[in-house]
């Protein structure tokens, strides 16, 4: 067993592009999901780098969340087929489609710390949009609950920050990659104008999560949490303070460079576009006076060369 603790989780891209074909391929129905391993190859440290994966063998009956199977002579396998190849590589959890924790998870859990000590738990949300905000990764670890009024105490999950990362070689790999499937017809303006929609949709939700919270507090519906609230009080204090006129002046003016920056631009197009479609029209009325020109001069030797050939007859006959 390795013993594995973190506190953040950053999955590679390799991952994100296996549990996605593992879904494409397994042909399963949308309500259903896909589980695999997850495997690293770098000593254990607080930040932990899923760098491979696989898919093992699962199934659950939907209608009855306790009935589940999973291959583990499967898993164990394809683990030692992994260490052949790179005997660096160790298993640090599991994988799931989700999008959801459900029922079942906890038990399935409980298998993988057989082979470490603190698994991780991550849901890759292969159902998520394009139009959808954040990252679609979610990662968990299992902590022992404590109950405080002397019950048993069980196992649960706890979440933990995420984020998807790659080293130098698989951002190379990925620019290749995205080269093919980029859309060229869209500019930098409109992906950049899209960026800082989706940026701010982002924002706008967190602070709707942000105002729940301080409302289920001041009902009683959940218990103040002195650190959450810490946090949410230094978020407004780094704010910036949109009622200062200076403020206000120096986003009218910056908002209004970038304006006839973008009027000049659409302008300069134009005029450029204009320019081109003259270029055009004068090449194409050369091209055609050229082959006019050519036309002629054909039919001009093909006229002298019958009046030639004529005249030659005219003197045969004489």
């Amino acid at each position: 067993m390795s013993e594995n603790t973190f506190d953040k989780v950053v999955v590679h891209p390799l991952v994100l592009l296996s549990v996605v074909d593992h879904f494409k391929r397994s042909k399963q129905a949308p309500q259903k999901r896909v589980v695999g391993c997850l495997l690293t190859e770098g000593p254990p440290e607080k930040t932990l780098h899923i760098t491979n994966s696989f898919a093992v063998p699962f199934d659950e009956k939907l209608e009855k969340p306790d009935v589940w199977f999973i291959d583990h002579n499967f898993l164990e396998t394809m683990f030692e087929m992994h260490k052949k190849v790179n005997a660096k590589e160790r298993i640090v959890g599991w994988y799931s489609t989700g999008p959801s924790i459900r029922k079942s998870d906890l038990d399935i859990h409980e298998i993988f710390r057989k082979y470490t000590q603190d698994p991780a738990f991550v849901i890759i949300n292969v159902h998520q949009g394009d139009g959808a905000l954040g990252i679609p990764v979610k990662s968990f670890r299992s902590i022992e609950e404590v109950k405080k009024d002397g019950q048993e105490s069980k196992r649960t999950f706890k979440h933990c920050p995420s984020e998807v990362g790659a080293f130098e070689a698989e951002e190379v790999g990925v620019e290749h990659l995205l080269r093919d499937i980029k859309d060229t017809t869209v500019n930098n303006l409109t992906t950049s104008i899209g960026s800082k929609i989706s940026a701010l949709k982002g924002f706008k939700e967190r602070l709707n999560e942000m105002s729940k919270y301080l409302q289920d507090v001041l009902a009683g519906k959940l218990h103040p949490n002195h650190l959450i609230i810490s946090n949410i009080q230094d978020i407004f204090n780094i704010g910036l303070n949109l009622d200062t006129n200076n403020l206000n002046s120096q986003i009218s003016i910056t908002n209004n460079d970038m304006t006839l920056t973008i009027y000049l631009s659409s302008m300069v197009r134009s005029v450029i576009a204009l320019h081109d479609l003259i270029e055009n029209k004068i090449q194409n009325r050369e091209i055609e006076k050229r082959l006019r020109m050519e036309s002629f001069k054909k039919t001009q030797k093909k006229e002298e060369e019958k009046l030639k050939q004529s005249k030659e007859n005219n003197e045969k006959k004489k």
